[in-house]
């Protein structure tokens, strides 16, 4: 079974580029036997035929196809209309669903941009700026998955009197002899900003270096003026650096909440979304595998497209307004 996967594989990479090679020398043929005007209107078309097909087959169709299966029951058989999408914004086990991803979008996005632009702007005033972001952003390079071990290891509980192997409850009973050690991920109260907290830890080096290089593009000239006509630290920074900086955070902020609005594999592991902590996409993965309910998962996708898109097209526009006055 594993030569035959081999096999294929080894003769795909032979096919593909045979393929593409003859596919270029027959259009270029084609492209030659034409006018001129006419050649320069194939040729590129031509050239970007390829790219075109594969986009379609494999993000345009896609996406088609799980907005036509929403619209359709457990087994892509009978049209059921919207009862799919009625399930989602009527079902309790969805509401909780949609709450905790609220939860998600509000806390981390606005924790992320608070933690990161205030780290950005502190360690630019050491002299050990380059070890202090290293320090920060080095979560970034962890894995989602390693990331989600770790914290299940620093969140682990045991009953009070016991020795606390979980870093977490190790820290606080040590600091303070009558904290009683909580299960973190087991308590409701506390399992979903548990959860947004090693988002955050993963997150905000992220936020911090590209808060960071748009500070450094600040001009000194305005700062030093800014200082030499009186103005404190404080008014420096809410009436100079913010300002200037806000095309900035708004890029943080949109790609932070479309991670956020997609965020799976933290609560996978940590706690596969039980006692309350499913967000969107681990709910989707669940109708999907767990329960085969294809509608359902599609509609669960179709909702989280519908959800980012705004995102996307507000960051479009604004790309094209810098580009317009630039």
């Amino acid at each position: 079974m594993h030569t035959n996967y081999i096999m294929v594989a080894i003769a795909a990479l032979a096919v593909i580029p045979v393929f593409l090679w003859a596919y270029l020398m027959i259009t270029e043929q084609i492209a030659t036997h034409t006018s001129r005007k006419t050649a320069g209107v194939l040729r590129p078309w031509f050239w970007i035929l390829p790219a075109v097909s594969l986009l379609i087959i494999f993000l345009v169709y896609p996406v088609i196809n799980t907005i036509v299966l929403s619209f359709m029951d457990a087994r892509s058989e009978h049209f059921v209309g919207l009862r799919n999408y009625k399930y989602i914004f009527s079902d309790s086990g969805m509401l909780v669903v949609l709450r905790n991803n609220l939860l998600w979008l509000v806390f981390f996005t606005a924790a992320c941009l608070v933690l990161g632009l205030l780290i950005a702007v502190l360690s630019d005033r050491v002299k050990y700026e380059s070890v202090a972001k290293t320090c920060i952003f080095l979560p970034m390079a962890i894995s989602f998955v390693a990331a989600g071990v770790i914290w299940r290891f620093m969140y682990e509980f045991r009953p009070a009197g016991t020795p606390q192997i979980g870093t977490v409850n190790a820290i606080l009973t040590a600091i303070f002899p009558n904290f009683e050690p909580k299960a973190w991920l087991f308590n409701r109260s506390t399992n979903n900003a548990a959860l947004i907290v090693v988002g955050i830890w993963m997150w905000t080096g992220f936020a911090m270096v590209i808060l960071s290089a748009g500070l450094k593009g600040i001009s000194e000239d305005i700062l030093e003026a800014a200082r030499i006509d009186g103005a404190s630290e404080i008014a420096i920074f809410f009436r100079i650096i913010l300002p200037l900086m806000m095309p900035t955070i708004t890029v943080v902020a949109t790609t932070l909440i479309i991670n956020v609005l997609k965020v799976f594999d933290i609560v996978y592991v940590m706690t596969n979304g039980n006692l309350g902590t499913e967000v969107i996409a681990n709910r989707m993965y669940k109708e999907m595998f767990n329960f085969r309910n294809y509608g359902r998962a599609s509609a669960i996708a179709t909702l989280l497209l519908v959800a980012i898109i705004p995102v996307m097209i507000m960051n479009l526009k604004r790309f094209n307004t810098e580009e317009s006055n630039g």
